[in-house]
């Protein structure tokens, strides 16, 4: 009798814990079915800055097959079904006002040798069209994204010629102010605010960016940047690389009000797997990640979610999501918690196809518009590294036209509140 009870206990434990792996493996399995019929669109990876790191951006001496220091390598890319990605040309706030725009440059270089040297896995590319035109060919589609707008060192033209280079998105500062944002750690109280939010400049530059197609990136920068973009961006905006605020109380993350603006505006909050931005300590799990994606939708809605891993950026990530092989875990995690296969479909890449598609169409409508060819004042950006050549004739140019862009702005806001 006591034989038949125990071998009855064992049946229920091992048909319950197959169950479990039964149910496990089928939202695996529509994970995987849903990530090869649209691309998942990661928003930030830094293996470029890795190969700077480690390599002295010697890829000769590298073989992304067989790499093993990084959480990025082609093994893992296709593992993990990385349909596209935003790789960031980092380089460090050390190097404002010195060499700055010479790394960057350096770092773009590094994107498109990655595609030349590995042709039958990454196709470069710098349009939501090129996007699924990679995917079609399963091959991950390699964008550029700018992390820092010290990396312009405060020149539009610079900024024009990256775009030319193929770069996407700029991030308007990393940790440090320039010359023309305040950056988020000034929201900590650990930094002095500069510029109260933008200077006259930065909002130049956004101006700027919305004529070129460029995607405005607001990880890193203070909430009262955050919304004056918000409140002047002609097209939707993008979060790279930031997760929940209500979640994880860090300053790098996006408070509730700014989702909502997100959602009414039409842009992306990409979420940060990094362990200090998902649980505000060092461990955490898959579900953690999933906490954010869920409370995003609660209060904004699916439209707005992207992935925004950080890999190779960052020091600590989610048991589950060590590395970018893992990526389909969290995709069963969302499925297990009742998400939508087209609420999935959004998160995956639909909706970041939706914010180029319209950041393109308004370029595509701005295309008559000249650049802006004025500069920053010279007292804004005076130092010892920086030269003054046409700056004499320059400043009252300049205060010209810094007092029609503040009219414009003002007319836009007049004609907003009188139509609301």
């Amino acid at each position: 009798m006591l034989s038949r009870v125990i071998l009855a206990v064992f049946l229920g434990v091992w048909i319950s814990s197959h169950s479990f792996t039964l149910a496990e493996d089928q939202y695996m399995t529509r994970a995987l079915r849903l990530m090869s019929e649209t691309p998942l669109i990661d928003g930030h990876n830094d293996l470029p800055w890795q190969i700077l790191k480690q390599f002295n951006n010697e890829l000769n001496k590298v073989d992304l097959n067989t790499l093993g220091t990084t959480h990025t390598n082609i093994p893992k890319i296709k593992a993990g079904r990385l349909g596209a990605q935003f790789w960031s040309a980092y380089v460090p706030c050390e190097t404002q006002y010195k060499d700055a725009v010479r790394q960057t440059l350096e770092q773009i270089d590094v994107v498109h040798r990655m595609c030349q040297k590995y042709p039958e896995t990454f196709m470069f590319a710098t349009s939501s069209q090129d996007i699924m035109d990679a995917f079609s060919m399963n091959k991950t589609a390699s964008l550029i994204g700018v992390e820092g707008g010290h990396s312009i060192d405060s020149s539009l033209g610079t900024l024009r010629i990256m775009y030319q280079l193929g770069v996407r998105y700029l991030t308007l500062t990393h940790s440090c102010n320039t010359p023309w944002a305040d950056n988020w750690r000034v929201d900590t109280g650990s930094e002095p605010s500069q510029h109260n939010g933008l200077s006259p400049f930065g909002k130049q530059l956004i101006v700027e960016m919305n004529r070129l197609g460029m995607l405005i990136d607001l990880a890193h920068v203070t909430v009262k940047v955050m919304n004056q973009v918000l409140d002047m961006s002609k097209a939707p905006v993008i979060f790279s690389h930031s997760s929940a605020y209500s979640i994880c109380p860090h300053k790098r993350n996006v408070p509730d009000e700014v989702l909502k603006r997100v959602n009414e505006t039409g842009g992306i909050v990409m979420v940060n797997f990094y362990n200090d931005y998902v649980t505000c300590s060092k461990t955490a799990k898959v579900s953690d990640v999933a906490d954010h994606f869920d409370h995003i939708k609660k209060v904004a809605g699916a439209g707005i979610i992207g992935f925004g891993g950080d890999y190779d950026g960052v020091t600590r990530l989610p048991e589950g999501l060590e590395d970018v092989s893992k990526v389909p875990n969290l995709v069963a995690e969302l499925l297990r918690r009742g998400w939508t296969d087209e609420e999935v479909k959004a998160a995956l890449g639909n909706n970041l196809l939706r914010v180029l598609t319209e950041v393109e169409e308004v370029r595509d409508r701005l295309n008559g518009t000249s650049p802006d060819d004025v500069p920053i004042p010279y007292e804004e950006v005076k130092n010892s590294c920086r030269t003054s050549y046409g700056y004499p004739s320059a400043g009252a140019v300049h205060s010209l036209s810094t007092l029609a862009l503040l009219l414009t702005l003002a007319f836009q806001a007049l004609v907003t509140l009188t139509a609301s």
